[in-house]
């Protein structure tokens, strides 16, 4: 497993000091499910999860603020046909929690091929995203307020 030093990243950042402590912790965490991350488009995101042997009512999500948590249980099986010799599918609980970033909300999910895709799109309100200001050249302007001129002392 590779390790990553990001002791020089400490030194030349402020208040990102948590993203390095998950940056760390994600060799422990578990490996199932496996997933991938995909970037689909500018504002669109795709992530996939290995769901073998889930079905639709076996699987949940949930979105609730900046976190995405998909679930998996098997629903037990009454009606076997016959005696597992050797089970090397894993049917186990699951769950797997991802933490979105601002203003990305889910789009879609669907199961196809044993794979649960959840399509993300990030939508960012016009209120957030940069505007350009004009620079002025410190001249009056045409919105300059226009100037009393006293008429009787003129007369």
């Amino acid at each position: 497993m590779r390790t990553f030093d990001l002791a020089p990243l400490y030194r030349s950042t402020v208040g990102f000091d948590r993203l390095f402590s998950m940056l760390d912790g994600f060799e422990s965490a578990p490996g199932y499910p496996p997933y991938n991350i995909e970037r689909t488009g500018e504002n669109d995101y795709r992530v996939t999860v290995a769901v073998a042997g889930f079905g639709e009512n076996d699987l949940s999500i949930e979105a609730k603020e900046n976190t995405l948590t998909i679930k998996g249980a098997k629903q037990a099986k009454e009606e076997q046909n016959g005696e597992v010799l050797y089970q090397g599918i894993a049917a186990r609980a699951f769950e797997r929690v991802f933490q979105l970033a601002d203003h990305v909300q889910v789009k879609s999910a669907n199961v196809e091929n044993g794979l649960l895709h959840v399509d993300l799109v990030r939508e960012i309100p016009e209120a957030k995203k940069p505007r350009q200001i004009p620079i002025g050249n410190g001249q009056s302007s045409g919105n300059a307020k226009p100037q009393m001129v006293d008429t009787k002392a003129a007369a």
